[in-house]
């Protein structure tokens, strides 16, 4: 199989356990592929050198059926393989460090405190479109009555 990157390879980058279980085709486009690997070499690739490890994938790449099957954001740019989510289930460094590291050292075009509390978010979204179209959005989700919100953070 080919690799997105040098530290993603394609099944990690397009593995869904839903897809699996519900039998839903998850294979990107040529197109798709090109934004995901500029994905993992502007944002992933420098964020690994800096931590100095294996970070964990939760999600990259979701076809509109997949989303669909997981309630994601109609718009959501992981149906263009333009974000991913990553956690630090391995133990390398803090999701709160890695978001960090992300706002002041990468561009990106959003950047997204997923959840957790305010020590630690439960993951860290961030997306990549190309230099002249990333905003630089920086967001922080939340329940409220049981919805998911979006604030801008002020960091």
């Amino acid at each position: 199989m080919e690799k997105i990157s040098k530290h993603i390879s394609y099944k990690e980058a397009t593995f869904s356990q839903t897809a699996t279980r519900k039998d839903i085709d998850n294979t990107p486009s040529e197109e798709v592929l090109e934004r995901m690997r500029t994905v993992a070499e502007n944002v992933f690739e420098p964020l690994r050198a800096h931590v100095g490890g294996p970070i964990k994938i939760n999600s990259f790449y979701r076809s509109i059926m997949l989303n669909t099957a997981i309630g994601g954001s109609k718009s959501s740019q992981h149906t263009r393989g333009e974000a991913i989510d990553i956690d630090d289930t391995l133990g390398n460094m803090s999701n709160k460090d890695m978001f960090t590291f992300i706002k002041d050292e990468l561009d990106f075009d959003q950047l997204i405190w997923e959840f957790g509390d305010n020590e630690n978010p439960a993951w860290v979204h961030v997306s990549y479109v190309s230099p002249e179209n990333n905003r630089r959005r920086i967001l922080k989700a939340s329940k409220v009555n049981g919805k998911t919100t979006y604030n801008v953070m002020n960091v």
